[in-house]
């Protein structure tokens, strides 16, 4: 982990939050290849999920909604962990995080861990122009509650009827005790939420079953490495009370085994609990049949932070190369699956003092620029493919003096480094076909 967060900083990945201040916990800035990066995760989960399915549509809540949502999921009552600290050092744990609340694992001392208490994890915040009671709110925990507030004005305005999804990524804010394990535990941080309304006809365990099949396939999709991924089938006492079915997608990092997504059978508890506080109806009235009934919930709840860090993780390769000379040298390189890496094709001109090279490289970059995420670099060739070795670039293209006379350049695979002269017209196919 500290190969990859000292490199996650060194190239535009990932900085610490304020950090010119010492920095803040739990909160962190993607930089010029992180916001990126994180965005083509996203994107790939929403292209997964909604753009090629006919049968779930898009959504984007507010932040910030009425404190009444929280009342009823639950959150106001029940969204705690039990918080310790330590009387001798002063510092605060989680208690389901230590081996033992009879000796502080930080100081050492024995019998200075107070007795644990509730934490609520939500985050409060003022609306309106006076600081009172009335005007107290939260930054929401989750995106899901505002999908459920909204599922009658979304499938009578898009016209749905279950089996259908609603679909948003967006911000929520949690104020954990002990953030920590660089962008896995954090205070704000992005949610990618499917919320799948089924009628209770008998099939709602197939369609439960058959997304965590898809949710498989998309991990698959993308490279992730099936030894480093497991499904965890929740016992029935690790799950909620009105929770049918439960499956937890872990990855193991370099400190253990971490939840990256959860996917449950909620039954009609959601919606249900809504509807009872607020008074009004959320049912769904069949128009066929001429009858109203709860849709049943499947939910999938994937956290982008942690799946950014488990694709950086994942690719992250550090290896022994051996030149034509003999000599020995590390390479470090992330092999992102190509639509998920940040820049897709570096150009380069052979000599950064050669007018004519510079010219048709960077004229190269912009006709390739379209189609693909390019970057134009220049300077010492091995140290340019290196560069884009550590920030996971698929292929490198050089322009040299031959490229004037065969019309060709020189193509780099970052995976196997072999090297291919391609024609300045084939190009594009080129790339297109690997990428």
């Amino acid at each position: 982990m500290e190969e990859i967060t000292a490199l996650a900083k060194r190239r535009g990945f990932i900085f610490q939050s304020s950090e010119i201040y010492g920095g803040i916990g739990g909160f962190f800035d993607y930089g010029p290849l992180g916001s990126i990066l994180k965005r083509n995760v996203k994107n790939a989960w929403w292209r997964e999920i909604v753009e090629l399915r006919d049968d779930v549509v898009g959504f984007d809540s507010s932040i910030v909604m009425h404190p009444n949502t929280w009342v009823a999921s639950g959150h106001v009552a029940a969204f705690h962990d039990k918080l310790v600290d330590c009387r001798n050092c002063k510092h605060r744990f989680r208690a389901d995080h230590l081996a033992s609340l009879e000796k502080c694992p930080d100081c050492g001392m024995t019998g200075t861990l107070t007795e644990p208490r509730d934490f609520n994890l939500m985050m409060k915040t003022q609306v309106g122009p006076l600081e009172d009671t009335a005007s107290t709110t939260y930054l929401r925990p989750e995106t899901a509650q505002g999908i459920f507030v909204n599922f009658k004005n979304i499938y009578q305005s898009a016209r749905k009827r279950p089996p259908f999804g609603i679909a948003q990524i967006g911000k929520s804010f949690r104020n954990e005790i002990t953030p920590g394990n660089f962008t896995f535990r954090v205070r704000e941080f992005e949610q990618a939420e499917l919320e799948y309304f089924v009628p209770d006809d008998g099939n709602d365990m197939a369609c439960y079953e058959t997304w965590v099949a898809a949710r498989k396939k998309w991990y698959s999709d993308y490279g992730v490495r099936a030894d480093r991924l497991r499904f965890y089938e929740l016992k029935p006492e690790e799950r909620p009370h009105y929770a049918r079915a439960g499956t937890d997608v872990e990855y193991l990092f370099p400190w253990g085994w971490g939840e990256l997504e959860s996917i449950a059978h909620r039954g009609t508890y959601d919606l249900d609990a809504h509807m009872k506080l607020s008074g009004k109806d959320l049912t769904y009235f069949d128009e066929a049949t001429k009858s109203k009934y709860t849709p049943i919930l499947i939910e999938s709840s994937a956290g982008m932070d942690r799946t950014t860090l488990t694709v950086l993780i994942d690719a992250y390769d550090s290896e022994t190369i051996v030149d034509d000379a003999g000599k020995e040298s590390k390479r470090t390189v992330l092999r992102f699956h190509p639509k998920i890496a940040p820049v897709q094709v570096g150009i380069f001109p052979l000599a950064r003092n050669k007018a004519e090279l510079v010219e048709r490289a960077r004229a190269l970059e912009l006709e390739l620029r379209p189609h693909f995420r390019t970057t134009y670099d220049e300077g010492n060739v091995g140290q340019l493919y290196r560069r884009q070795d550590e920030i996971g670039t698929p292929f490198c293209i050089m322009v040299d003096y031959d490229s004037f006379d065969d019309h060709k350049v020189t193509v780099r695979d970052r995976d196997s480094m072999r090297q291919e002269r391609v024609a300045f017209d084939a190009l594009a196919g080129y790339l297109r076909e690997r990428l």
